[in-house]
């Protein structure tokens, strides 16, 4: 394989690692792994991906065009219950994700489940799970769509309906970040909002809101999958700020928007 020979495919390593694919193509892809190191690193992040226990990787695209389109190809995609394999649903949720960037628009209103977390370390746990599909987000993923105040607001009203927030366009703008999409997803069966925005260098950064029981906490640091992200809590809503921004960059960030959202 020289360097301008395309790399396999998401869903094409994916089956690989799930051992799913005929002869002749496991040794093409077995030979792409050998001759293009890029091909080899996409495998082991999709490998680090793939131990996230998925309980529903993708269940509906709502009110978003080509409407008709994207129902049409998530019919296709068969759903998770207690008896299939957990690599049917890691495929599915790659090709939702792909059909939803091939039509050139951002996932609204997607509701992914993840695995039920225990009472125990659940802050811990929710962080894990974003982080881990936060990191295959690309620039791509969030479109070129540039929405005004009157969309981010409409949006923002799901969001604030969901969670029994507050929020603005104004209270969770980010300096020098571009502001691209509020959607709705859940964890555990409870809201959990996410807000994505392209960093100052075109990288995906994200304000994600949980409803979660946790006690109160000050905002504290961390870094997961090669991302950096700012955590706090208040008792009703737990928040994380996370992106490919220095820790520093996402603290001071996180310090204002933390204020803002609570106010």
């Amino acid at each position: 394989m020289n360097d301008k020979t395309p790399i396999p495919s998401d869903e094409e390593l994916t089956a690989f690692i799930d051992g799913e694919l005929d002869p002749v193509d496991h040794a093409r892809i077995a030979q792409a792994l050998c001759d293009n190191p890029e091909a080899a690193e996409r495998l082991a992040f999709l490998e680090r991906a793939g131990l996230l226990p998925l309980r529903e990787s993708f269940a509906a695209l709502l009110d978003e065009t080509p409407r008709r389109n994207l129902e049409g190809m998530l019919a296709a995609i068969p759903r998770q219950d207690a008896a299939e394999p957990k690599n049917v649903a890691r495929r599915s949720f790659i090709t939702a994700i792909a059909a939803s960037v091939a039509a050139g628009i951002v996932v609204d209103r997607a509701w992914m489940r993840f695995a039920e977390p225990s009472a125990v370390g659940e802050s811990a746990e929710w962080r894990d799970a974003v982080a881990q599909y936060m990191a295959l987000y690309t620039a791509e993923t969030l479109g070129a769509a540039r929405p005004g105040r009157e969309a981010a607001a409409a949006q923002l009203a799901i969001v604030n309906e969901r969670l029994g927030l507050s929020l603005t366009p104004e209270a969770i703008a980010l300096p020098g970040s571009e502001f691209k999409h509020a959607q709705i997803l859940a964890y555990d069966d409870r809201p959990l909002a996410q807000i994505l925005y392209l960093d100052p260098e075109g990288r995906p950064l994200a304000l994600c809101i949980f409803a979660s029981g946790t006690a109160g906490a000050m905002i504290a640091s961390e870094r997961r999958y090669a991302l950096d992200i700012a955590f706090w809590s208040n008792g009703r809503h737990a928040a994380m700020l996370i992106g490919h921004l220095p820790a520093g960059d996402i603290l001071g960030l996180a310090e204002g928007v933390s204020r803002r959202i609570a106010a």
